[in-house]
């Protein structure tokens, strides 16, 4: 159950979190593709296993959409074993791929052009493309005000009594656009903050001590 101040916590943390960590240069990508295909591999898994299998991608020349589209999708499986669920995530790669293709001409900047809501209809309506994975496609290659709700977003929030754990990820989505000012920047900032203190102290068992949050009321077992 969100509350009237709701809006306001979230600035506060916003501020807290800003001021502890600064900048956080996220998303670690050298190009837009390398965003997406991110993207795409990060679903269900750590962060760690995404970029082992990046990195066994740029080694085989395959980090281009020219180069994912020749990849037979076995060859692209083995590739991408690291980031877990293999055959799976190598279908999804492939799916956008025949979209990015065969609609906008392998043009990444054609598929990510128009109004945010059209392009996030169009981006959700490929197989495999949720909500998160296509706000994450937005926000990060698009550079457009659109918000990515994560595990960490959800547990964060939840702990400070801005969310219950039934919030639906539109909720929290539109929560946060209605409070924080919507610049691609901000929301890049903001995520990948939630991120860093989701990461040390906002744990699935919390570490209160010391965290830039910790003044704030909070819950931690929620």
């Amino acid at each position: 159950m969100t509350t009237p101040s709701s809006g306001a916590v979230l600035r506060e943390i916003y501020e807290r979190l800003w001021s502890a960590y600064g900048p956080q240069h996220w998303w670690p990508a050298q190009t837009s593709t390398e965003i997406v295909v991110g993207a795409i591999l990060t679903q269900n898994t750590a962060w760690k296993n995404v970029e082992r299998a990046i990195d066994t991608l740029k080694t085989a020349d395959c980090l281009t959409w020219a180069a994912l589209r020749a990849v037979a999708e076995r060859r692209l499986a083995d590739l991408v074993r690291p980031a877990g669920t293999y055959r799976i995530k190598a279908a999804r790669l492939k799916a956008f791929v025949e979209v990015l293709w065969t609609d906008y001409g392998g043009s990444l900047g054609s598929l990510l052009e128009g109004e945010v809501d059209d392009v996030r209809r169009r981006l959700r309506g490929i197989r495999g493309i949720g909500p998160e994975t296509a706000d994450a496609i937005l926000l990060y290659a698009g550079e457009r005000a659109t918000f990515v709700v994560d595990a960490y977003t959800r547990r964060v929030l939840r702990r400070h009594q801005v969310i219950d754990g039934s919030a639906k990820y539109e909720t929290v989505r539109h929560l946060v656009h209605s409070a924080i000012v919507p610049e691609p920047r901000v929301y890049n900032e903001y995520h990948a903050l939630l991120v860093a203190v989701g990461k040390k102290h906002c744990r699935m068992r919390a570490r209160c001590t010391g965290c830039p949050l910790e003044p704030m009321p909070h819950d931690a077992d929620l």
